[in-house]
């Protein structure tokens, strides 16, 4: 279930990343979809956080691009599932990239590894001089 952005922010959207305010307002989303959701507040903040992460990273290593926050339904529970692409340079070494600790500075140092951590589901897909997308999905228990 993917809705528009416009007059449907409950349901999840589609923001484009270009600024520090979109970041802003990816938290804002994630906030508003998470609560809707029923995630804990606990699971709220380590979603926001790892959002703020991924869409910080979109910006800064790929240039801008967009992310997804839909209502996903596994027929058990519901959750958020949060998809950043970009068309940026990719990640020419992704296991370093997925170090504990790694970080090429400006971000709030949890890297991609801290970010995986805080959620349930985590994937990457990325091609050097393609760009990367990761979808993270975060399961209210």
């Amino acid at each position: 279930m993917t809705m528009g952005f416009a007059g449907a922010a409950d349901a999840g959207g589609t923001l484009v990343i270009s600024s520090d305010e979109d970041v802003v307002r990816v938290r804002q989303l994630t906030r508003t979809v998470a609560v809707k959701v029923k995630l804990s507040l606990v699971d709220q903040t380590k979603l926001v956080t790892a959002a703020s992460e991924l869409a910080r990273n979109t910006l800064v290593y790929g240039g801008g691009g967009t992310v997804e926050v839909t209502v996903v339904d596994n027929g058990r529970r519901r959750g958020v599932r949060i998809v950043f692409s970009d068309q940026g340079p990719g990640i020419a070494d992704l296991d370093l990239a997925l170090t504990d600790g790694y970080t090429t500075g400006g971000g709030l140092g949890l890297g991609l590894s801290g970010s995986r951590r805080l959620v349930d589901e985590f994937d990457i897909e990325t091609a050097v001089g393609e760009g990367t997308r990761i979808t993270v999905t975060k399961w209210a228990r």
